[in-house]
């Protein structure tokens, strides 16, 4: 028999496969991010940079 967190974890695996590509993405980000403990403010000076890199590739 299924635990509480296993069922639950179940249902969010489910959703997370069927979600869209850049919500995958974010929380594949997220994790990653998070799994190797990086500074919350260094995480967001980085994303900035990342952020305007993608959006100059997009205006061209």
């Amino acid at each position: 028999m299924k635990d509480q967190r296993t069922t639950e974890t179940d249902e969010v695996t489910k959703q997370l496969e069927s979600a869209d590509e850049h919500i995958q993405l974010a929380v594949d980000l997220i994790y990653l991010l998070e799994s190797n403990k990086i500074d919350p403010n260094v995480v967001v000076k980085a994303l900035d940079i990342v952020s305007a890199d993608f959006n100059k590739k997009l205006n061209k």
